[in-house]
């Protein structure tokens, strides 16, 4: 939808969804690899060097916990993190300066799922830590 709207020629997810203007903007993971097999063939050099110059922050990948109540759990993980800016459009997410997160409800399994990314590696590890006991304390 956003991407109709604004003209986009991809979209992405952090769940590995990856939308092609070309492709009547429908998901294909199948072309975003072969792009990506590509642009390393035309390079030379190993992926992770290829990638580099485009890396602005580290991500932690989805992260799912399993939770008996998704809402009651994301009340109080929003209380946990309330001096950061929040919005619940999708789940809730939270921002700071140097980091952000998600974390959303399954709507097919009793999980909540986080994606957290951080300007630094040790920055990314030590929040995906902080939030991840936020998520799965019994308190």
């Amino acid at each position: 939808e956003v991407m109709a709207e604004t003209g986009a020629i991809f979209g992405g997810e952090h769940s590995g969804h990856y939308y092609f203007r070309d492709n009547f903007r429908a998901d294909s993971g199948m072309i975003a690899a072969l792009l990506a097999l590509e642009a390393l063939s035309k390079s030379g050099c190993p992926m992770s060097e290829l990638f580099e110059p485009f890396r602005r922050y580290w991500a932690s990948g989805e992260i799912n916990s399993e939770v008996a109540d998704q809402g009651e759990r994301l009340e109080k993980l929003a209380a946990s993190f309330k001096d950061g800016s929040q919005d619940s459009e999708d789940g809730l997410t939270v921002e700071y300066p140097d980091w952000w997160f998600n974390c959303r409800p399954s709507n097919t399994e009793p999980l909540l799922r986080l994606n957290l990314e951080a300007r630094t590696q040790e920055l990314m590890e030590r929040k995906r830590d902080e939030v991840l006991a936020a998520i799965r304390s019994d308190s």
